[in-house]
């Protein structure tokens, strides 16, 4: 895999993760390649993770779930949710080579979420072109 993002992209992706994921409720929003690598990530200033620990953790879980995929006779699986009681991930595979990591609490329904984040996705994909 090869990508190579210019800081004004990295910029427009930032502005987006903050006005589409982070301005409804969203705690953490990080984009990541299949790697683990962090490409951008834009959190609610009151959430304190490690970041680079999730990626490697949500890269490593997703591959997993793409060989399960394929176990049971599908290509892939794009979507994977982990529900908790205070805090939930989501995940959206945007492309080949993107996943958009999202931590999100009990305000925000995941029909919401999965609706923002579709649209985040496409128009990241824009910007990836």
């Amino acid at each position: 895999m090869e990508y190579a993002l210019g800081q004004e992209q990295v910029e427009r992706i930032e502005r987006l993760l903050q006005t589409d994921l982070i301005d409804i409720g969203v705690h953490f929003v990080m984009l990541i390649d299949m790697a683990g690598n962090v490409i951008a990530i834009c959190d609610n200033g009151k959430t304190r993770i490690d970041a680079y620990s999730l990626a490697a953790l949500s890269a490593a879980n997703f591959g997993a779930v793409e060989a399960m995929a394929r176990l049971v006779g599908e290509t892939e699986f794009t979507l994977l949710f982990h529900k908790g009681e205070q805090e939930s991930l989501h995940f959206y595979k945007i492309n080949s080579d993107l996943l958009l990591i999202t931590l999100f609490g009990r305000d925000i329904t995941l029909g919401l979420l999965r609706m923002k984040a579709a649209g985040t996705a496409q128009r990241i994909r824009d910007i990836w072109k």
